[in-house]
């Protein structure tokens, strides 16, 4: 295939994605939406807290 009927077909298939609209299922969207807010609490009770002991951890020597 040529280049120029290469890029005829690019443009072709570009023109037919950017106005392409399908419908949307907005109560599908909500509820996958509202699953992962609760996927989002949990992961943050993981979160161990934060200490101020990093310098114990990584015998850093005090700047005194």
């Amino acid at each position: 295939m040529g280049r120029g009927r290469q890029k005829a077909k690019q443009t072709k298939v570009a023109r037919k994605l950017k106005y392409f609209s399908p419908e949307t299922d907005y109560r599908a969207l909500e509820k996958e939406l509202a699953s992962r807010t609760d996927d989002v609490d949990s992961d943050y009770e993981r979160i161990p807290p934060a200490t101020d002991d990093w310098d114990e951890d990584w015998d850093v020597p005090s700047a005194r």
